[in-house]
């Protein structure tokens, strides 16, 4: 039986099917995630991480990922 893995990190379109913002403010959103975790500008963000900075939970979250 296949384990079902759910990506660690969070890109754009994700935020955008999550939020239903467009692609540009889906960009502003990471950024804006890395700056409150004092991230670099090329970090990958973690889902958790933008749960946090959401308010979403985990679960919320990763059913869009599927």
């Amino acid at each position: 039986m296949k384990k079902h893995e759910v990506r660690l990190c969070i890109y754009p379109k994700d935020i955008q099917r999550i939020t239903g913002k467009s692609y540009r403010q889906s960009i502003r959103i990471l950024k804006a995630v890395r700056q409150l975790f004092n991230k670099p500008e090329n970090s990958y963000v973690s889902v958790t991480e933008f749960c946090i900075y959401s308010g979403l939970t985990y679960q919320e979250v990763v059913a869009f990922l599927d």
